[in-house]
Order: structure tokens, then C-alpha cells, then sequence
């Protein structure tokens, strides 16, 4: 309770510790500087050059984690906001950090109206079948 008798809001938890709002991760970012397009479905993988991540020291806890998810195997934005219990706006400007220093790659989603018509691929089988 404050002096005035009010209670004060609590930033922390007795039992998890200190509480960090997800905001503070970001640095109050919305977006990452590249503005990349992070689409649920897009996928993430550490590029193979990238070493010691803990040995950076540019990078947050939940970079690291990220990296380290990604490491063997591709994750895509919506399993890696929900391995690292975090929002998904938050988890995008992360990985838009980590893109931008080239420590991982994101593949996007091929848009629907870039996906061949199903009746090209059919003449196409149909043509192959012919010779």
C-alpha cells in the first residue's frame, strides 16, 4: 500500500519473479526497422553461418531463443510465438531484429493468386503423359 492508502500496482510476481510487459522486449517497437512482412505461416530457420549466440551480446534472451528453435529446424512465426508464450506482434519485431542482422532467414507463403491455375498443371501432366 501506497502512503495515501491506495495499493500500488505490482511489478513483479512472488512467485515468477520480476514481470516484463512485452513491450519492454521490443523496446516499445510495433514494427522492426526492415519492416518485414511476417506473415502466421511464414518460417524462420538460423542461417548456418551464425555461431555462439550466447556470445552476442546484441541479442535479448528471447533472440537467442528464437535462434536456437530455429536452429535445426524451420518454425513457423505462430509455433514460435507459442513455444515462447509471447504475442504475436512482439515475436514478429524479434524476428525482424534477427533478419536484419542476418542471423536468420525467413521463407514467406507463395500468395494464392501466384500459384499456378489447377487447369495448367492438368494440361502439363496431360503432356507429359503424351510423349
Amino acid at each position: 500500500m501506497s502512503a495515501e492508502g491506495h495499493e500500488t500496482p505490482r511489478w513483479f510476481d512472488d512467485e515468477a519473479g520480476p514481470v516484463v510487459r512485452p513491450y519492454a522486449m521490443t523496446r516499445g517497437r510495433t514494427t522492426s526497422t526492415g519492416q518485414h512482412r511476417l506473415d502466421l505461416i511464414a518460417l524462420v530457420i538460423t542461417e548456418p553461418r551464425v555461431g555462439d549466440l550466447e556470445a552476442e551480446q546484441t541479442l535479448s534472451p528471447e533472440h537467442v531463443h528464437i535462434a536456437e528453435l530455429c536452429r535445426d529446424t524451420p518454425q513457423s512465426v505462430a509455433e514460435l510465438s507459442a513455444a515462447l508464450d509471447l504475442p504475436i506482434g512482439v515475436v514478429r519485431v524479434l524476428i525482424g531484429d534477427l533478419a536484419d542482422q542476418e542471423m536468420v532467414h525467413v521463407t514467406r507463403p507463395v500468395p494464392p493468386a501466384e500459384l499456378p491455375d489447377e487447369s495448367i498443371l492438368r494440361d502439363v501432366i496431360n503432356g507429359l503423359r503424351a510423349l
